[in-house]
């Protein structure tokens, strides 16, 4: 059920049965010189959509800018600040709550809102005001993606290009695939860490024209399996989110000594 495009009464219906909603969020921001600056919230809203469409459960329209001020060297990259980021999502999480639901399932794309969405969930949790958790797609299916792709790249890399082959191949640029990997990067967390410490911040840092990986190994078939394969995963985290009673999920009493 996408909200935007049911009435009130509709809604009203839904409430009255159900009470999990499915959030997704993404980013407006770089992905190098193939992939539209919206495919983190674009990946996140197709699985979502897929997802409660096979299980009958509330979606909200996508949240499409998040933290991204690491990509802020290159154009077109959007981002809000991460309190703001944070007080925007419990903002709209509470309303939620003021309609009749006490679960959220975060449909996450982007790596940036990953803590602060943890936050988020914190907050309503530690009040008993909603049990919420963040889900990201990609690390729901870690070994097919690992069998799939011998240079992942965890930003703008074969896995992300392969989703969009599969969701809106017209908007790939795939006369620059080549240019993507030899532009970018392979990303290795440890050639970054100096003596224990990690001293980059932002990706520009890493890599020059801002993505990670092999890009000239997606395909849109490989980008099928993967989003049947996280939708299997995101639709069975829903069930389990759903089935137990909200008590279960939220413990508000303390323990007898």
């Amino acid at each position: 059920m996408y909200l935007p495009h049911r009435t009130w009464p509709d809604l009203s219906a839904y409430v009255e049965e159900e009470s999990l909603a499915v959030v997704p969020l993404g980013s407006t921001e770089q992905h190098g010189p193939h992939l539209p600056e919206g495919t983190d919230y674009m990946i996140a809203e197709a699985l979502a959509r897929e997802a409660t469409g096979r299980t009958g459960h509330l979606c909200t329209p996508p949240v499409p800018i998040g933290v991204s001020s690491h990509h802020r060297h290159f154009h077109g990259t959007m981002w809000v600040e991460p309190p703001v980021f944070r007080d925007y999502v419990e903002s709209l999480s509470r309303n939620l709550t003021r309609h009749g639901i006490d679960r959220i399932v975060y449909v996450n794309a982007h790596g940036g809102n990953v803590v602060h969405l943890r936050e988020v969930g914190r907050r309503l949790h530690e009040d008993g005001t909603a049990f919420a958790v963040e889900w990201m797609w990609d690390e729901s299916i870690p070994e097919l993606i690992e069998e799939v792709f011998e240079t992942p790249g965890p930003h703008g890399g074969p896995k992300e290009t392969a989703m969009i082959m599969h969701l809106a191949s017209d908007l790939v640029r795939e006369n620059r695939l080549e240019d993507a990997r030899d532009g970018g990067a392979v990303f290795d967390y440890d050639a970054e860490r100096v003596h224990g410490a990690t001293v980059f911040y932002d990706t520009i840092e890493n890599s020059p024209n801002g993505v990670f990986g092999d890009q000239t190994d997606a395909t849109p078939e490989i980008g099928e399996r993967l989003f049947e394969a996280a939708v299997d995963q995101l639709v069975a985290l829903l069930e389990w989110v759903d089935e137990p009673p909200f008590e279960d999920l939220v413990t508000t009493t303390r323990p007898t000594p």
